[in-house]
């Protein structure tokens, strides 16, 4: 069994983006186990969490940014490539400013922070996904794939080529994430730019603060006014760009990954094929496996009773941000007596509740300890895709979108085996818990 980990205490690192050049520090704090990685814009008056995940990702050139509404943290991946390169999974990070601090475009800074906190077990278990089935996005020019492999690492091999710039080449990196040294043979890669691409973003007033000696520029003959840290430093510095992508999956990946000539975009893309086949796997997994909550425990949560309990176990909740319940449809549900006489058919109306009711449960993780309940607000993008039946077992899904002091906003659908039968946006006003 492998267990969850935090870092010992809070540190703090500061610098200006790598973009934006607006100073930021940045402060990591220890987090509860199962809370995941949680960014924290610390300079608006009310702060958002943005929590680091797949669902949060905003669309933006060459680098990774995540939004909660209109709030947002920008070029993140290289402290979720430190974070997920030295092994923690719990860690809320407090920014004071929109853009992460860069001194010279790697992860080291991070690394180095995180290493003077000092690192801790919690008393909570990891669950790695392990690969089962290829993943592949890309096209003809580029090309990123998630394969079966080792189940107690993550083998990455990228394949960079860059045979129009000689003083880059073609360069080919084999890293074990979780066996070889994170720190010293990937973390200190520099994000790299040719001297063509560094010129047109200054001249679109982005990056105006930084000179060739504060990051790696690469011109005709080599790095200019500076040197490689590496020989193979620009391909080292995709495979950071990767680990801190796939961290947004929020789960150990355990496989192999191969990479040609691919960025960001199809970073990206892959997390969320891996996201559909999690789900995929968690769905099949649900009928046979063992409850997270059974039904005791359920009515612990909610306070429906019959004929208005929906949910009868709840298979897998990841922290706050992902539950999987079921509901299994009988057609001794009173609603069948007359929806309708000798075609019985589940109200949609029910299917949403259940839906409603599983979002509760999840919301519930947050609003434990903060005096609030969740009362039905709106629900939107509702759709009815199938007919649920007598026999049929709903396999009911909710992600938190976003939680506010105020609101809470879930996206949820119904399942019959692979087909969709229903699914929805629901959000919730979170309100003060009345005195019994």
């Amino acid at each position: 069994m492998s267990l969850q980990k935090t870092i010992e205490r809070p540190v703090e690192v500061s610098g200006r983006g790598l973009f934006s050049g607006e100073p930021c520090r940045l402060r990591f704090v220890p987090a509860e186990p199962d809370s995941g990685i949680v960014f924290l814009r610390t300079d608006l008056p009310a702060p958002s969490p943005i929590a680091a995940s797949a669902a949060n990702l905003a669309k933006r050139a060459r680098r990774t940014a995540l939004l909660n509404g209109s709030v947002s943290v920008e070029t993140v991946e290289h402290v979720l490539s430190a974070v997920a390169g030295l092994d923690i999974d719990n860690v809320a990070i407090e920014m004071t400013a929109a853009e992460t601090p860069s001194t010279d475009g790697s992860a080291l800074m991070f690394v180095e922070a995180l290493r003077s906190a000092g690192l801790v077990e919690q008393q909570a278990e990891r669950k790695p996904f392990i690969i089962a089935e290829p993943v592949t996005v890309g096209d003809a020019e580029s090309t990123l794939a998630a394969l079966p492999g080792p189940i107690d690492c993550l083998d990455i091999v990228y394949d960079l080529d860059h045979a129009d710039t000689p003083a880059i080449g073609r360069q080919v990196v084999a890293f074990r994430l979780g066996a070889d040294d994170y720190a010293e043979q990937i973390a200190p890669a520099r994000t790299f730019s040719l001297e063509e691409e560094a010129v047109a973003l200054q001249a679109r007033g982005i990056g105006k603060h930084l000179t060739a000696k504060d990051v790696l520029v690469v011109g005709p003959d080599g790095p200019i006014d500076n040197a490689f840290r590496l020989p193979d430093e620009c391909a080292r510095h995709k495979i950071s760009d990767l680990v801190g992508d796939l961290a947004l999956l929020g789960r150990r990946l355990r496989g192999r990954i191969v990479a040609h000539k691919t960025g960001h975009e199809h970073n990206h893309a892959l997390v969320r094929e891996l996201v559909k086949a999690l789900t995929r796997q968690a769905r099949a997994a649900a009928a046979a496996g063992e409850p997270v909550m059974d039904i005791r425990r359920i009515m612990r949560l909610l306070p429906h009773r019959y004929p208005f309990l929906m949910v009868d176990r709840l298979v897998e909740l990841d922290a706050d941000r992902k539950a999987i319940g079921i509901k299994n449809v009988t057609i001794n549900e009173p609603f069948f007596q007359g929806h309708y006489p000798g075609q019985p058919i589940m109200p949609g109306v029910m299917i949403l509740e259940a839906l409603a009711q599983l979002s509760g449960i999840l919301l519930s993780r947050r609003l434990e300890h903060t005096g609030k309940v969740a009362v039905l607000l709106s629900m939107d993008r509702v759709k009815m895709r199938r007919p649920v039946r007598p026999g049929d077992q709903l396999i009911l899904q909710a992600e938190a979108i976003h939680v506010r002091t105020r609101t809470g906003h879930c996206k949820c659908k119904a399942f019959i085996g692979q087909d969709v039968a229903a699914e929805a946006e629901i959000k919730f006003m979170l309100v003060d818990a009345e005195p019994i």
